[in-house]
């Protein structure tokens, strides 16, 4: 059996975001609902990845990191910040059955992968260094327990609703323009 490690985890989750991003954009503007089936998709992998990695495994990283692993966290908080209160919002407030969602969600998708590269090849190559494997893997299962929580689907909800707000706000503002 292969030991737990939350690095793995993560890494996978990576890449199912990516393949929904893929899925996105083969899709057309008369692929309305399957777009939206596709976003809530892609937010329900996403809110709680992300969520956890502010609140556990960010500051514990920054904890032990070296000046440059410090960097990167900064790097990381900020990407997250970007995605949160911009992109998301933004591609929120396009219809989807438009090219402009269709641009907002491309842009959406190439954030997140690079994001998610440099995770992979400089943050998680650091805490193999920083973190025992044992760590890892109660990290892992520390995750996997948060995510089945009450508390996961409060904070997503509350990301979500948050989301929908600045939307809706974008969504007024363009009109009144």
């Amino acid at each position: 059996m292969a030991t737990r490690n939350i690095l793995t985890t993560l890494k996978a989750e990576h890449d199912e975001l990516r393949g929904l991003f893929e899925e996105m954009e083969s899709t057309t503007d008369r692929a309305a609902k399957r777009r939206t089936e596709l976003l809530a998709k892609i937010e329900a992998n996403l809110l709680p990845h992300a969520k956890w990695e502010e609140t556990v495994f960010y500051p514990q990283f920054a904890e032990r990191a070296s000046r440059e692993g410090l960097k990167i966290h900064a790097e990381a908080v900020e990407e997250h910040r970007a995605v949160e209160k911009t992109v998301i919002p933004d591609v929120h407030a396009a219809d989807v059955a438009t090219p402009q969602f269709a641009g907002r969600v491309k842009v959406f998708g190439e954030l997140i992968d690079h994001h998610a590269k440099d995770e992979e090849t400089e943050m998680f190559e650091q805490a193999r260094q920083l973190f025992t494997a044992e760590e890892l893997a109660e990290l892992d299962e520390a995750y996997e327990e948060w995510k089945a929580s009450s508390a996961s689907k409060l904070v997503s909800a509350m990301a979500a609703a948050k989301t929908e707000a600045k939307a809706t706000v974008r969504k007024v503002t363009r009109r009144a323009q």
